[in-house]
């Protein structure tokens, strides 16, 4: 599991923003491993991006995916105030009921 905490910059470019986040979507459902993601936005402009994977390595291999890494330097360039990445690769996991 990974999550991610962004604030995006003041100027960014909604349209490219969501352009690019909808090719995310489609590339991350394709990825081997691929479990699901959710995003939730706070009042404040906050987002957080859960997304979950069958295993550690699924999920570096989509950090590392070629297309991905172009959208995070856009990401860092153009898009995010701030972020940070939290990698759960040790995460102990209890579910209700």
């Amino acid at each position: 599991m990974n999550v991610f905490r962004s604030r995006k910059r003041a100027d960014y470019d909604a349209a490219a923003y969501a352009a690019d986040a909808a090719r995310m979507d489609e590339l991350a459902r394709a990825q081997p491993g691929f479990l699901d993601y959710k995003s939730f936005a706070a009042p404040d402009g906050e987002t957080v991006t859960i997304s979950v994977w069958e295993s550690v390595e699924a999920a570096r291999a989509w950090a590392r995916h070629p297309e991905h890494r172009e959208a995070q330097a856009r990401g860092r360039e153009k898009y995010y105030e701030q972020f940070t990445m939290y990698a759960c690769d040790d995460a102990r996991v209890r579910v209700f009921p």
